[in-house]
C-alpha cells in the first residue's frame, strides 16, 4: 500500500516495449510528447500577452469559469499515480484497491458544502489569506507559508523524479539532463504565462487524461462485450486470489491505519495549497461552488474509469506471459508493479495507443508541477514578502518580480531534489504530504472560517504541533524508521499520521484559544462578525479582469 501512489513516479518506465520487455525510445510517445510541448508553449505565449498584473499572474485575472475551473482542478488533482499507480493497485488487490481509490474521492464534498464559497469570498492570491483575515497577519502568514512550502515541496520531488524517468526512457537522456528538461518547461509556463497558462495547461492535460483513460476502458471493455458482470466473472477466475479480490483483503485489515490513511486522504486534500488557490481564479462564489461540482464529476468518473481498467487488466494483461518477467504468469511485471495500464493499453490499442497514452502521462505531470510551483511562488511572493518583510509597502512590480524569482528558486529545488533523490525510495512523501495538509493546514483554516474564539496564539500553536507532529510520526513509521533508516522495528506502528497529529492540531488550537487573554485575542474574537459577513455575501471581493 505505500508505494501505489508513487504509480508511475518513482519508477515510470512507461515505455518498455511490452512485447519484448527491453526498454528504448518510442517513436510515438516521442512525437504526440513533443506535439504536447508545442501546444502548452503557444497557451503560454497567448497567456502572457495577457498577464499584466498580480492578480493576472496568481489568479488568470478571476475570470475562469466554473466549468474551465472545474478541468483545471481536476487536472491538477489527477497526477500520473491516478492512471497508473490505483489502476495497478485494483489489478494486485481488487476489492482493497477500490476501496483506497475512494478515499481520494470522498473529500469533495467537504470542499463543496463547507469551504468552496468561503475560499471565494474570503480570500485572494492564497489561503493564508483566508486564515489571516481577522488574525495577526505577518504571524500567521509565516505559519500558513511553511505548511504550504512543506506540502509543495514534498510533492515537487514526487513529480520532478516521475518526469525525469519519464524522459530519460522516451528520448535515451542522462536522468540529470532529463530532470533539467522538465524543469525548464515547467518554469517557461508559470514564469511567463502565470496562472492563465497553468490553468490552460491544467485543462488540455485533463482533457487528454479523461478521454485516453475513457477510451482505453472501451477498448478493454469490447473484449467483455461491454458487460460488467463478464468482466468481474473473468477477473475472479483468472486472479490467483480468486472470489477473495471481491472482499476485503490485506490492506484493511488494520483498522486504526485504514483509519488514518482515510483522513488524511479526505482532510488532506482541502489542506492542498495548489488546490485551494484554484478558487481565487473564478469570478464569484457561485462559480467556486460549479467548479467543485464539475470537479467532482470528472475526477469521480475518472476513479471509476480506473477501476475497471485494473479489473480488466487481471484478465487482459494477467494472462499474457509476454507481460511478465521471463514469460512466468503472476510474477514481476515487465517494467514494474505500476506498468499495468500501459500495457493494458499495448494489448487492445497497440504501440500507437501507448505511445498516446505516454505522452498523457508526462502531460499530467508537467500540469502538476506547474500548479505547485505557483502555489509555492505566491506564499513566498505574496504572504512572505509583501506582507512579512515589506509590511503590505510593495509596489505590483515589485511583487511581480519577487514572484517570479520565486518560481525560478522553485524550480533550482526542484531540480536539484530531483536529480539528489533519483535512487531513494521517496514514497514515504506521499503519506507524508497529505498528512501535513491535514494537520498544519485544514485545521487552521476551517477554524479560521467556523469558530468565532478562534485567536492568533491558538492557530500559531495548532499549526505548528500538527505540522511537528505529523513529520515526526511519518519519521517514526515504518516507511521511514525501517525501510529508509534500516531499523529493526518501528517507533510508531502505523504509516499514516492523521489520526494522531490532526487531533492534536485541533485540541492545541482549541485550548490556545480559550486561555488566551490577550488583548490581540480580544481583536481576534471580535473581528469574527465582520468576517462571516464577508464569508456569507462575498461583498467586497474583487471582480474579474478583463482580458
Amino acid at each position: 500500500m505505500r508505494t501505489i501512489l508513487i504509480g508511475g513516479l518513482a519508477a515510470l518506465p512507461l515505455i518498455a516495449r511490452a512485447d519484448t520487455g527491453q526498454s528504448g525510445p518510442n517513436l510515438h510517445a516521442i512525437g504526440m510528447f513533443l506535439l504536447f510541448v508545442g501546444i502548452t508553449l503557444l497557451i503560454t505565449w497567448w497567456a502572457a500577452r495577457r498577464t499584466q498584473s498580480t492578480h493576472d499572474f496568481y489568479t488568470a485575472g478571476g475570470g475562469i469559469s466554473g466549468m474551465q475551473n472545474g478541468l483545471a482542478i481536476a487536472g491538477d488533482y489527477m497526477s500520473a499515480s491516478t492512471l497508473l499507480g490505483l489502476s495497478s493497485l485494483v489489478f494486485a488487490k481488487g476489492y482493497d484497491g477500490v476501496i483506497y481509490v475512494t478515499g481520494f474521492f470522498i473529500g469533495w464534498p467537504v470542499l463543496t458544502f463547507l469551504m468552496a464559497e468561503r475560499l471565494r469570498n474570503l480570500g485572494r492570491y492564497t489561503f493564508a489569506d483566508i486564515v489571516s483575515f481577522r488574525l495577526d497577519q505577518r504571524r500567521i502568514r509565516v505559519l500558513a507559508a511553511c505548511g504550504s512550502l512543506t506540502v509543495v515541496i514534498c510533492y515537487l520531488l514526487l513529480q520532478m523524479v516521475g518526469a525525469g524517468q519519464l524522459i530519460k526512457l522516451l528520448f535515451g537522456l542522462d536522468y540529470g539532463v532529463a530532470v533539467v528538461v522538465v524543469g525548464v518547461l515547467m518554469l517557461v509556463y508559470v514564469v511567463f504565462g502565470g496562472m492563465l497558462a497553468t490553468t490552460w495547461v491544467q485543462i488540455t492535460k485533463a482533457i487528454l487524461l479523461l478521454a485516453g483513460g475513457s477510451a482505453l476502458m472501451l477498448m478493454a471493455l469490447a473484449q467483455f462485450d461491454f458487460n460488467l458482470e463478464t468482466l468481474a466473472q473473468r477477473a475472479v477466475e483468472t486472479h490467483a486470489n480468486g472470489w477473495n479480490i471481491m472482499g476485503p483483503g490485506s490492506m484493511l485489515s488494520n483498522p486504526l491505519n485504514v483509519a488514518s490513511m482515510a483522513l488524511g486522504l479526505v482532510f488532506g486534500l482541502a489542506g492542498l495549497p495548489h488546490i485551494l488557490m484554484r478558487f481565487f481564479t473564478v469570478p464569484n462564489a457561485r462559480e467556486a461552488r460549479k467548479s467543485v461540482f464539475y470537479a467532482s464529476g470528472f475526477i469521480g468518473f475518472f476513479f471509476l474509469v480506473v477501476c475497471v481498467l485494473g479489473f480488466a487488466a487481471i484478465v487482459i494483461v494477467g494472462t499474457e506471459p509476454r507481460y511478465f518477467v521471463d514469460g512466468k504468469l503472476g510474477g514481476a511485471l515487465v517494467g514494474g508493479g505500476n506498468m499495468v495500464a500501459m500495457h493494458l493499453a499495448q494489448a487492445v490499442g497497440g504501440n500507437l495507443f501507448l505511445g498516446f497514452l505516454s505522452a498523457v502521462a508526462f502531460a499530467t505531470i508537467l500540469a502538476v508541477v506547474a500548479g505547485l510551483t505557483l502555489a509555492g511562488a505566491s506564499a513566498i511572493s505574496h504572504d512572505l514578502y509583501v506582507t512579512v518583510i515589506k509590511r503590505g509597502q510593495a509596489s505590483e512590480a515589485q511583487e511581480m518580480r519577487v514572484s517570479r524569482l520565486a518560481v525560478l528558486g522553485l524550480g533550482l529545488v526542484a531540480i536539484t531534489l530531483g536529480i539528489l533523490f533519483e535512487q531513494v525510495n521517496i514514497t514515504f512523501l506521499v503519506g507524508l504530504t497529505f498528512g501535513i495538509a491535514a494537520s498544519a493546514n485544514f485545521p487552521v483554516l476551517i477554524m479560521a472560517m467556523y469558530w468565532p474564539g478562534l485567536t492568533t496564539r491558538g492557530a500559531i500553536w495548532g499549526g505548528l504541533i500538527g505540522l511537528a507532529s505529523a513529520l515526526s510520526l511519518v519519521i517514526l513509521s515504518p516507511t521511514i524508521w525501517v525501510t529508509v533508516l534500516g531499523q529493526e522495528k518501528a517507533l510508531f506502528p502505523y504509516d499514516h499520521p492523521a489520526l494522531f497529529s490532526m487531533p492534536l492540531a485541533f485540541l492545541a488550537i482549541v485550548v490556545v484559544s480559550k486561555l488566551d487573554r490577550s488583548a490581540r485575542a480580544a481583536l481576534d474574537r471580535q473581528g469574527f462578525a465582520d468576517q462571516n459577513v464577508r464569508a456569507e455575501t462575498g461583498l467586497g471581493i474583487s471582480g474579474a479582469t478583463s482580458h
